[in-house]
């Protein structure tokens, strides 16, 4: 399994929290690359609710990871 930021971008507008079988419904239906679907079909399946994008891929970058200073602008 291997994520990109492209890749990872598919699933911002999920339905979060959802499972991994809404995960791949959801994938399905807005039409996002078969490589999100194939990421998302190898976690492993025990149940569980995943809150956001950093429970799949913990090393999602976020916003301060850019270290862009919105104040300056």
């Amino acid at each position: 399994m291997y994520w990109t930021l492209e890749l990872a971008s598919k699933l911002e507008d999920a339905p979060w929290p959802a499972t991994k079988e809404e995960l791949i419904d959801y994938s399905l239906r807005s039409g996002a690359p078969m490589e999100v679907i194939e990421n998302l079909q190898e976690l492993e399946d025990e149940g569980d609710i995943y809150d956001s994008i950093e429970d799949i891929w913990p090393d999602y970058p976020t916003k301060e990871d850019f270290f862009f200073n919105e104040d300056e602008y």
